[in-house]
This record gives structure tokens, sequence and C-alpha cells, in this order.
């Protein structure tokens, strides 16, 4: 008798293994979820995109602590009602004044962006310095604390500042962070200031002092 030769479509029980491994869903091959793509976070620039995200930073920013010893609440007496309304009406009156610069550091610490006034106060102190071995420890850890990509309390710089001190890093001064304290200084202003006064901790500020004013 002859044999036939069958040629229609295999029954799923009888297909090879090696068939089904090429054609089942859940067969193919994906990325390792441990796998993650190269990131910039190593580089200088600034014209790369980073994976890590702003919240991402911010995160890491409130559990991790500085190297330099944190600055405390400056000492100060209590503003007056008209220092208070001062602030409103120009940035500089208010960060030339130590009530001021407390006030609007604690509204900072509301956007776990205090790093910028931190590192503010930590340039204007070395600013003062005057002991080269001094000023060389304490550039060093500013640049830890601020400038270095590594750093959660890393300082957003444009990359000219940033090869600006990298270039000066090998014999620092007191104003080897000028530049940077500036552009810091300039982005507190535009970014955080507006929010600030619209803030409850400016408002209540306020009030409280016109309450005082009037009951005297």
């Amino acid at each position: 008798m002859m044999d036939i030769l069958y040629t229609g479509p295999i029954p799923a029980d009888r297909e090879s293994p090696m068939a089904r491994s090429e054609t089942s869903p859940s067969r193919t091959q994906h990325p390792s979820p441990t796998h993650k793509p190269n990131t910039c976070c190593f580089c200088w620039c600034c014209c790369c995109s980073c994976s890590w995200s702003e919240d991402d930073k911010r995160g890491r920013r409130k559990t991790q602590e500085t190297k330099l010893e944190p600055f405390p609440c400056e000492t100060c007496t209590k503003p007056t009602v008209e220092e208070i309304k001062q602030w409103a009406q120009s940035f500089d009156k208010m960060m030339k004044n130590p009530a001021g610069r407390n006030k609007f550091r604690e509204f900072l610490q509301t956007e776990y962006s205090e790093e910028n006034m931190l590192f503010w106060l930590a340039c204007e102190d070395l600013k003062k310095e005057m002991n080269k071995s001094c000023i060389e420890e304490k550039a060093r850890l500013i640049y830890e604390d601020y400038i270095s990509i590594l750093s959660p309390k890393e300082v957003s710089l444009d990359s000219r500042v940033r090869e600006v001190i990298n270039r000066k890093m090998h014999e620092p001064t007191p104003h080897i962070f000028e530049d940077a304290q500036l552009q810091i200084y300039t982005l507190m202003h535009r970014d955080s200031y507006p929010r600030f006064l619209n803030s409850s901790i400016y408002r209540s500020l306020v009030q409280g002092g016109s309450r005082t004013s009037s009951e005297s």
C-alpha cells in the first residue's frame, strides 16, 4: 500500500520543541529587568539629559548628609514689620538680613532645595578665610558637597562654571566659587523667591508682625 504524505497543519501536541521555542511568546527573550541603560550622570556636560528625575534627587537629599558641618540658623534679632515688608520689595535686602535668610532657608527646606542656601553660606564663609590650608580644606569640602555630580546635594550649575572651578581646584582661593555663587544666587532670586513671598511661612510672618504692631 502506498504511504500518503500529510501536508496539513501540525497539531500543537506534536510540534517539535525547537519550533515551539522559536514561536512561543513566552520564550521570547527580553532584556534583564536589572539591566539599565547607560546614563550621563558621570559626565560634566549639561547638554545631555540625565536618567535621574528631579524627584529622585530630592528623595536622596532627604536621606544624605553633608560632609561640611551644617550651618546652624543665624543668630539674629526679631525682624520689624518694616523689615519684613522690605523683603517683599527686594531679594537683596532679604539676603542681607540674617532673619530674612533664616526664614527663606526654612522655606527652601520645604522644597528640598536648602542646598542652594547652604552653598551660598559656605561660599560667604570661605571668602572670610585667610589661612591657606583652611582655604584648601574648605574649598575641597564645598566641592565635594555641592559641585561634584556624585553628591546628592549638587547645585545646578552650567558647564562653563564647572570647568572654571575644575581648573582652579589645584590651587583654590577664597573666591574660587564666586561665579557659581552668583549663579545660585540668581537661581534662588528667580525661582524660589517668588514662591517664598506667596508661601504660608511669609504670610504668617507678615500677619504676625502686623498684629504685634497694632497691639502695641
